[in-house]
This record gives structure tokens, sequence and C-alpha cells, in this order.
């Protein structure tokens, strides 16, 4: 199984990230505007448009405040397993990291995904800008 780790820091509170990663319907404007296009709610999952045109079918597994942390699956014919974690982690009042782990099924869609997320990252830096 391919493991996918990403360590972002952020210039921002780790209160300010997490409440963009727990608004699970805006993605597309709150936490990686530009790399999804669109996202809309449909139950407990969301239907994400990508940049790249693909779309994906994300269903929330976890949310959880007091560790800001949040857990979503993705279940389509390509992939036999995706399952990711996010989690803020504060390392002072104006900065965080936040903490992206995927874990997937069929290896061979690893390197795909790995691109994807390092597109994702630079979204967020975007989102989340160092103030000077």
């Amino acid at each position: 199984m391919a493991s996918i780790h990403n360590d972002i820091p952020l210039a921002a509170s780790a209160q300010d990230v997490w409440d963009a990663v727990r608004d699970f319907g805006a993605l597309h404007q709150r936490l990686a505007p530009g790399f999804v296009t669109a996202c809309q709610l449909d139950g407990d999952a969301r239907i994400v448009n990508f940049a790249n045109g693909s779309v994906a079918r994300e269903v929330l597994v976890d949310c959880d405040d007091a560790r800001r942390r949040l857990v979503y699956a993705i279940d389509n014919e390509r992939l036999k397993h995706y399952s990711a974690s996010v989690q803020v982690i504060a390392e002072s009042e104006t900065r965080c990291r936040l903490v992206w782990i995927i874990d997937m099924l069929p290896n061979e869609l690893a390197a795909y995904v790995q691109g994807q997320t390092k597109d994702a990252v630079i979204a967020m830096h975007k989102a989340f800008p160092a103030r000077t």
C-alpha cells in the first residue's frame, strides 16, 4: 500500500486553518482554491472538481475538533483503497503545520496522487499567505 505524507508549514493560526479544513463543503473556497474549482455536498460526502478536470467523491469519515483532525475516503473504480487524514498542529499563535497523510491502492497511482498533492500544497500556501 502506498502512503503519501505531506507536512505543510503554514503562516496562519491553527484555529484559522482548522476552520477551513473542517468546512467540508468549502474546499474550493477556503483551503485549496484554484486546485479545487468546485465542491458540492452530497449527504456525508463532497463531490470535488479539480483544476485538471478530474472529479472525486470524498466521503467524510471523521471530524474531530479536539484533535483538529479530519478523515475522508474515496471509493471508485480506479482505487481499491483511499483513506486520507488531515490534521492541523499549532506551532505558535501565528504558525501551524497541516499534516496530510494518504494511504492508497493500487501503488501504481501513487506517483499521480503525489503530483496532485504538490499542486494542492501550492494552493494551500496561497490560501494562507505569509504575512510580513
